[in-house]
């Protein structure tokens, strides 16, 4: 059997809340004979769907969705099939993204900056056994350089609510740890970025990807 007879027996969820993202993926997905394609512009209306007894081979998901986070999303979709084939389509190239991704073993990550067809590729290789992380996501993550001198998942959320111009009292109930934890990953994050100060270690956390300018509130 060739790949479009197999797209076309795939039954597909979108979500994503911008229509042009929805409509454009869907008709990259109908150009290779994939027509089984459900569209929701958020999280609620795939789940509402999903506890009505529908299932999808493959889940294409934005992270973020107007009324719930793409991790959690992610969760009650795996809560419900462990073995859900989830693509994730975002614009965030952090690496705190990417890694908290890969932790939640997702079988796909692309950019919606890439070529449409990427995501055609991305199923082809699902279907095949593997995973599919695109050229731009192993480049990150091959920058960012041996993993025992970059910062843990639990260290980057301390720098990125470090970033958020937060106390480490204010960190620490955000996070639910104590703040002598808190204070643990800052001296850690310091040593492994080689900074001085808060502003030190902000622009070195963004000159390695780690956090994103944009996303600096001072």
């Amino acid at each position: 059997m060739d790949d479009q007879s197999i797209l076309s027996q795939m039954k597909i969820a979108v979500v994503d809340d911008h229509d042009l993202v929805r409509e454009g993926m869907t008709a990259i997905l109908a150009s290779r004979n994939a027509n089984n394609v459900t569209k929701f512009s958020t999280a609620m209306g795939l789940v509402s769907q999903l506890e009505a007894g529908a299932e999808f081979d493959f889940y294409i998901i934005d992270l973020e969705l107007p009324d719930l986070d793409g991790f959690v999303l992610i969760k009650m979709i795996r809560a419900r099939n462990p073995v859900a084939h989830v693509i994730v389509s975002t614009v965030h190239d952090e690496i705190l993204t990417l890694r908290k991704l890969l932790a939640r073993d997702v079988n796909a990550i692309i950019y919606k900056s890439g070529e449409g067809s990427e995501i055609i590729t991305a199923i082809e290789e699902i279907l095949k056994g593997k995973n599919y992380y695109c050229e731009e996501v192993h480049k990150a993550l091959k920058a960012a350089g041996d993993s025992s001198l970059h910062p843990s998942a639990r260290e980057l959320e301390v720098l990125y609510q470090i970033s958020q111009g937060k106390t480490s009292r204010e960190i620490a109930a955000a996070m639910f740890v104590t703040e002598n934890t808190v204070e643990a990953h800052r001296k850690s994050l310091f040593a492994k970025l080689g900074a001085v100060n808060v502003a030190d270690l902000i622009v070195k956390a963004i000159d390695k990807g780690y956090i994103k300018r944009s996303g600096i509130i001072r």
